[in-house]
């Protein structure tokens, strides 16, 4: 992998011989470095980890992608078929770093940005000016943004937490069941991520599993006779909101039983409605078993914490020995781009893709949607757009 060392950057005066800056080497930076580079540009990935792939190596061990293999490579590489159809976390991991070398990707790792504004000779929309760790000020006639979807853990403002008696940790902690074993553990939130922690620790040895939910998910086969949950995701991606939660009603009550006797309700608002808010269908990784048989128990969400016990909403009190909080991430980029104005109320970017903000030309961002078509997917299509949009624009 051609990565140089963490060192000033410097540049001709002339915008058209700046690199484009990609900040993140995750898949998102990778993808969007290579296809620039395809098109003559050359870009450099700063890297704040001292690898690529950070993000990745630190998720759980037994997770894997829930979009098959061949819609989940990047350009310009195939994903092995040794890999199947379901990558894991450790072989993401492995083409990542095959991908940076394939394609000789010019990465410099040890690198934080911290802050992107205009350069003080910003005219016409070129011109960059990047604050990085070690006093560094680079100058780029682009950037693009691809620090990752889940970048920092967001845990709740509980009352009480700091009085909880037993343990407490973010699911972006959590590595395998093994400390877990024999415990009585509680897990809150029930995205994907919650629901496979949940599975994983009753499958290994814990004692007793329950998983806190606030808003029934929707819950789909990962695979129905071959055809891939995703597949589905992409024929709708472009059709109408309502049309898809009308289409997706019958669909669910075939394909997954009714779970409202075991606290897991049938939801009361669609699917792609849902998707469009933000969240992502539950792909089904055993849980629908587990809360069947009893081996995971479904309880009403947390509220807070009192005399050492977790307050539901229902009112009960419980005394797990550990809590999980499977609460999701931000995106943390006010400090990096809020002062740009180009954020929402909820942090995150007004556009991604090939689109730029009308007051930001030549910022980009990609990474920062979590499409039903894959994340994979839409992050290549980006990379693309974007590699097409930046020559455009320096031509």
């Amino acid at each position: 992998m051609a990565v140089s060392r963490p060192s000033p950057v410097h540049l001709s005066p002339t915008p058209a011989d700046r690199p484009v800056f990609v900040i993140g080497a995750g898949p998102g930076g990778l993808a969007a470095a290579h296809a620039l580079r395809a098109r003559g540009i050359r870009a450099v990935v700063l890297e704040k980890s001292d690898q690529v792939g950070a993000s990745w190596r630190q998720h759980y061990d037994r997770l894997q992608l829930h979009t098959t293999r061949r819609l989940s490579a990047l350009p310009g590489l195939p994903m092995p078929r040794s890999f199947g159809r379901w990558v894991s976390r450790d072989n993401v991991v492995r083409y990542l770093e095959k991908y940076a070398e394939h394609h000789e990707l010019e990465i410099v790792t040890g690198v934080e940005v911290f802050r992107v504004e205009r350069a003080a000779d910003h005219t016409a929309g070129e011109g960059w000016l990047l604050h990085a760790s070690g006093g560094r000020e680079l100058t780029g006639s682009a950037v693009v943004v691809a620090t990752g979807y889940n970048h920092t853990p967001r845990v709740p403002e509980w009352p009480g937490l700091d009085g909880f008696g037993g343990e407490f940790s973010h699911a972006g902690r959590y590595r395998n069941a093994e400390p877990y074993a024999g415990r009585d553990v509680l897990v809150v939130g029930v995205g994907n991520t919650g629901a496979e922690i949940a599975v994983d620790l009753m499958e290994g040895g814990a004692a007793r599993v329950r998983l806190a939910v606030r808003t029934a998910p929707h819950i789909v086969r990962r695979s129905t006779a071959g055809w891939a949950a995703q597949y589905t995701g992409v024929l709708v991606r472009r059709l109408p909101v309502r049309l898809v939660d009308r289409l997706a009603r019958p669909l669910a009550k075939i394909s997954t039983p009714d779970l409202s006797a075991h606290g897991l309700a049938r939801p009361d608002t669609g699917l792609y409605s849902r998707v469009r808010e933000g969240a992502i269908p539950v792909q089904d990784v055993g849980l629908i078993d587990a809360v069947r048989k009893g081996r995971v128990e479904v309880v009403a969400a947390v509220e807070g914490f009192e005399d050492g016990k977790v307050v539901l909403a229902d009112g009960n009190r419980i005394s797990p020995d550990a809590v999980i909080a499977a609460t999701g991430y931000v995106r943390a980029l006010e400090g990096l781009v809020g002062h740009l104005g180009v954020l929402d109320g909820r942090g995150k970017p007004v556009v991604h893709g090939s689109r730029t903000p009308a007051n930001a030309p030549g910022l980009y961002f990609t990474g920062f949607t979590n499409p039903i078509s894959g994340m994979f997917r839409e992050l290549a299509i980006d990379a693309e757009k974007i590699a097409k949009a930046v020559a455009r624009a320096l031509s």
